[in-house]
């Protein structure tokens, strides 16, 4: 599938070394990744046609949006304030799903209910996010995976308890819904079996997808519906993205694949041990944050992985910027732009003529923005800094659902390069014990 069909367009011209100097990647070492990432394209075609791998069949799954769609409404009658409580990869991809509509951004207005998507854990949040909610008119969905995760949990049981406190109590079931895992062996978790007990709507997380990778299931579509966009669109994209895998294009032809190679090349040959992302969109920012633990998640183990690090421009062209031009080479630079030339207010030219700003008259924010992007990718380059761009004409469903897709691919092909598991994550189970010990000793 040539780029074009693809809903971004992926160019990593700036990652060599007949381009960028000694910074850049030779293309020896990046066609001998590529050569490595043949194999995990054949895993992933394999596991698509003998289903083993859930995540490859949900773009194409239509059986679960009717019931996503009835939960929807039910969260939405006579709803004023509806909370989204979960953590990781339960609310990530919520949140950046939600920012194409601008919530979570600098100016974002909301017609309808005001959603708070909650996702880290504190205190004050909570309490002022509560005592500053009429617990009549507020509604709440609960995302879980395993059903056991104590963050959202404890999210739950406080918002119950002020409901019951307000007089609610009797109510209860119809300001809640969950979305967990199936029963096991007739045995629901406990997430699962409070919903029953309180007779709350319930949803199935699928079993078979973990939890960062969920964010095309109705873990992120359920969300998507609330805010009205268009789920179909969401899941078209990522099927773009993943049709050159199932039609055994070669891994030069496969964005994610490209993608993966050029970032383990570039780690090897170059000592490229982290990975920035710059996005020159606000409605990006929470991506930004999905891909880091996406990333990092999946593929920190054995000593082996890159650190993601995540940047917005252009505003931390002021903040970041000085450190990646003229610090340590030892990053990978990517670069998300929108076209935005002619977009945003326009500058009067009557007011910006006899100022020290002549040079905007006429300009359009969005023509800023175009130039500083590609002044910050350009500047990177000659600076010998291995930089690829993704570059959206537009920032739709689409084009989410594609970016999702690919990432996520991109992922996964890097963890079997690697050798190691991108779906599990040992090394955080030893905190979450602890932290259990800790609280019992509170009492």
């Amino acid at each position: 599938m040539p780029q074009e069909s693809l809903p971004y367009e992926q160019s990593i011209d700036t990652c060599f070394e007949e381009r960028i100097g000694e910074g850049g990647l030779s293309r020896k070492a990046f066609e001998a990744a590529l050569a490595e990432a043949e194999p995990a394209l054949a895993w992933l075609k394999e596991a698509h046609a003998k289903k083993t791998l859930a995540l490859l069949r949900v773009p194409e799954r239509k059986d679960d949006l009717g019931p996503l769609r009835e939960v929807t409404a039910k969260l939405l009658d006579n709803t004023t304030d509806l909370f989204i409580f979960g953590i990781g990869g339960s609310s990530l991809g919520a949140q950046t799903i939600a920012q194409l509509t601008g919530w979570g951004t600098q100016s974002h207005t909301m017609k309808g209910p005001r959603v708070h998507i909650i996702d880290n854990l504190d205190a004050g949040t909570m309490q002022t996010a509560l005592s500053a909610t009429d617990m009549r008119t507020a509604r709440f969905l609960v995302v879980s995976k395993s059903g056991g995760t104590v963050e959202p949990a404890i999210q739950m049981l406080a918002a119950m308890s002020a409901i019951e406190k307000a007089g609610g109590g009797k109510y209860m079931k119809h300001h809640f819904a969950v979305l967990t895992e199936p029963a096991k062996d007739g045995k629901p978790n406990a997430l699962r079996a409070l919903a029953e007990k309180y007779e709350f709507p319930t949803l199935e997380h699928d079993p078979g997808v973990g939890g960062r990778y969920a964010v095309l299931t109705n873990v992120g579509l359920l969300p998507a519906d609330i805010f009205g966009l268009d789920i179909e669109a969401i899941r078209a994209g990522a099927a773009d993205v993943l049709a050159p895998i199932l039609a055994g294009r070669p891994a030069a032809s496969v964005a994610p694949a490209v993608g993966a190679a050029l970032s383990l090349a570039l780690q090897r040959e170059k000592g490229a041990n982290m990975t920035v992302l710059m996005a020159y969109a606000d409605r990006l920012e929470r991506f930004l944050a999905w891909h880091c633990q996406l990333w990092a998640e999946s593929l920190g183990k054995q000593g082996k992985g890159t650190t993601p690090v995540r940047a917005l421009g252009p505003v931390d062209q002021h903040s970041q910027l000085q450190l990646y031009l003229d610090g340590p080479k030892d990053k990978m630079f990517t670069a998300f732009t929108v076209e935005t030339k002619g977009e945003g207010p326009e500058v009067s030219p009557d007011i910006a003529r006899g100022t020290g700003f002549a040079a905007l008259a006429g300009h359009r924010i969005g023509d800023l923005v175009d130039a500083e992007a590609r002044a910050t990718i350009d500047t990177l380059a000659k600076n010998g800094r291995p930089v690829r761009t993704f570059r959206l004409k537009k920032l739709n469903e689409r084009a989410l659902g594609g970016l999702f897709m690919h990432f996520m691919l991109e992922t996964i092909i890097a963890g079997k390069m690697l050798g190691i598991d991108p779906f599990d994550q040992p090394a955080v189970e030893e905190g979450k014990i602890l932290a259990k010990k800790y609280l019992a000793e509170m009492k």
